[in-house]
Protein backbone atom coordinates (compact mmCIF):
# COMPACT_ATOMS: atom_id res chain seq x y z
CA UNK A 1 0.00 0.00 0.00
CA UNK A 2 1.25 3.45 -0.95
CA UNK A 3 0.83 6.28 1.54
CA UNK A 4 1.01 10.05 0.97
CA UNK A 5 1.27 12.85 3.52
CA UNK A 6 1.94 16.58 3.29
CA UNK A 7 3.63 19.13 5.50
CA UNK A 8 6.10 21.96 5.83
CA UNK A 9 8.37 20.10 8.29
CA UNK A 10 10.12 23.26 9.48
CA UNK A 11 12.18 22.94 12.68
CA UNK A 12 11.77 19.17 12.54
CA UNK A 13 10.45 17.82 15.87
CA UNK A 14 9.00 14.69 17.49
CA UNK A 15 5.50 15.47 16.21
CA UNK A 16 6.82 15.33 12.65
CA UNK A 17 8.60 12.04 13.35
CA UNK A 18 5.45 10.57 14.89
CA UNK A 19 3.41 11.52 11.81
CA UNK A 20 5.93 9.89 9.49
CA UNK A 21 6.26 6.74 11.62
CA UNK A 22 2.50 6.29 11.96
CA UNK A 23 1.92 7.05 8.28
CA UNK A 24 4.47 4.47 7.14
CA UNK A 25 2.87 1.87 9.44
CA UNK A 26 -0.23 2.04 7.22
CA UNK A 27 1.60 0.72 4.16
CA UNK A 28 4.93 -0.17 2.61
CA UNK A 29 5.78 3.02 0.69
CA UNK A 30 5.56 6.55 2.10
CA UNK A 31 5.69 9.61 -0.13
CA UNK A 32 6.00 12.95 1.66
CA UNK A 33 5.04 16.18 -0.09
CA UNK A 34 6.92 19.09 1.45
CA UNK A 35 5.69 22.66 1.00
CA UNK A 36 8.15 24.79 -0.95
CA UNK A 37 9.35 28.13 0.41
CA UNK A 38 7.44 30.02 -2.29
CA UNK A 39 4.20 28.13 -1.59
CA UNK A 40 4.56 28.70 2.16
CA UNK A 41 5.14 32.41 1.71
CA UNK A 42 2.56 33.18 -0.98
CA UNK A 43 -0.25 30.79 0.02
CA UNK A 44 0.21 30.24 3.75
CA UNK A 45 1.90 33.52 4.73
CA UNK A 46 4.62 31.47 6.47
CA UNK A 47 8.34 32.11 6.49
CA UNK A 48 10.35 28.97 7.14
CA UNK A 49 13.40 28.91 9.39
CA UNK A 50 14.91 26.28 7.10
CA UNK A 51 14.89 26.41 3.29
CA UNK A 52 12.99 23.80 1.28
CA UNK A 53 16.10 21.90 0.14
CA UNK A 54 17.20 21.38 3.78
CA UNK A 55 13.73 20.32 4.93
CA UNK A 56 13.48 17.91 1.98
CA UNK A 57 16.93 16.46 2.74
CA UNK A 58 16.09 15.97 6.44
CA UNK A 59 12.73 14.33 5.78
CA UNK A 60 14.10 12.23 2.92
CA UNK A 61 16.82 10.81 5.16
CA UNK A 62 14.35 9.41 7.69
CA UNK A 63 13.97 5.64 7.48
CA UNK A 64 10.17 5.77 7.21
CA UNK A 65 10.25 7.95 4.09
CA UNK A 66 10.64 6.42 0.64
CA UNK A 67 10.15 9.48 -1.53
CA UNK A 68 9.91 13.27 -1.20
CA UNK A 69 8.03 15.50 -3.63
CA UNK A 70 7.43 19.24 -3.63
CA UNK A 71 4.10 20.78 -2.68
CA UNK A 72 3.78 23.91 -4.80
CA UNK A 73 0.02 24.62 -4.62
CA UNK A 74 -3.16 23.66 -2.76
CA UNK A 75 -4.72 22.02 -5.82
CA UNK A 76 -2.12 19.36 -6.60
CA UNK A 77 -3.38 16.71 -4.17
CA UNK A 78 -5.69 14.84 -6.56
CA UNK A 79 -2.95 14.83 -9.21
CA UNK A 80 -0.38 13.58 -6.69
CA UNK A 81 -2.71 10.80 -5.50
CA UNK A 82 -3.51 9.64 -9.04
CA UNK A 83 0.01 9.95 -10.52
CA UNK A 84 1.65 8.20 -7.56
CA UNK A 85 -0.98 5.43 -7.28
CA UNK A 86 -1.67 6.36 -3.66
CA UNK A 87 -3.87 4.07 -1.56
CA UNK A 88 -4.01 6.17 1.63
CA UNK A 89 -3.76 9.93 2.17
CA UNK A 90 -2.68 10.79 5.73
CA UNK A 91 -2.73 14.16 7.49
CA UNK A 92 -3.00 15.48 11.05
CA UNK A 93 -6.44 15.67 12.63
CA UNK A 94 -6.22 19.46 12.81
CA UNK A 95 -7.24 19.18 9.12
CA UNK A 96 -10.23 16.91 9.92
CA UNK A 97 -12.75 16.92 7.06
CA UNK A 98 -10.73 19.29 4.83
CA UNK A 99 -9.48 16.53 2.53
CA UNK A 100 -12.57 14.33 2.36
CA UNK A 101 -12.80 15.18 -1.36
CA UNK A 102 -9.88 12.75 -1.83
CA UNK A 103 -12.04 9.80 -0.68
CA UNK A 104 -13.12 9.44 -4.31
CA UNK A 105 -9.50 8.53 -5.13
CA UNK A 106 -8.09 6.86 -1.99
CA UNK A 107 -8.65 6.25 1.70
CA UNK A 108 -8.24 9.37 3.87
CA UNK A 109 -6.87 9.06 7.41
CA UNK A 110 -6.66 11.90 9.95
CA UNK A 111 -4.09 11.07 12.62
CA UNK A 112 -4.10 12.69 16.08
CA UNK A 113 -1.39 15.30 16.51
CA UNK A 114 1.34 14.84 19.10
CA UNK A 115 0.22 16.68 22.25
CA UNK A 116 2.19 19.75 23.26
CA UNK A 117 4.32 20.02 20.11
CA UNK A 118 3.90 22.68 17.45
CA UNK A 119 6.33 24.34 15.08
CA UNK A 120 4.54 27.68 15.55
CA UNK A 121 4.87 27.39 19.33
CA UNK A 122 8.55 26.43 18.97
CA UNK A 123 9.22 29.47 16.80
CA UNK A 124 7.42 31.72 19.32
CA UNK A 125 9.44 30.23 22.20
CA UNK A 126 12.70 30.89 20.34
CA UNK A 127 11.67 34.46 19.52
CA UNK A 128 10.66 35.16 23.13
CA UNK A 129 13.98 33.81 24.46
CA UNK A 130 15.93 36.26 22.33
CA UNK A 131 13.65 39.29 22.57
Amino acid sequence: MKILTYGTFDLFHIGHLNLLRRSKALGNHLTVAISTDDFNLKSKNKVCAQPYYERAEIVGSIKYVDEVIAETNWDQKIKDVVENNIDVFVIGDDWEGKFDFLKEYCEVVYLPRTEGVSTTERKNEIISKFS
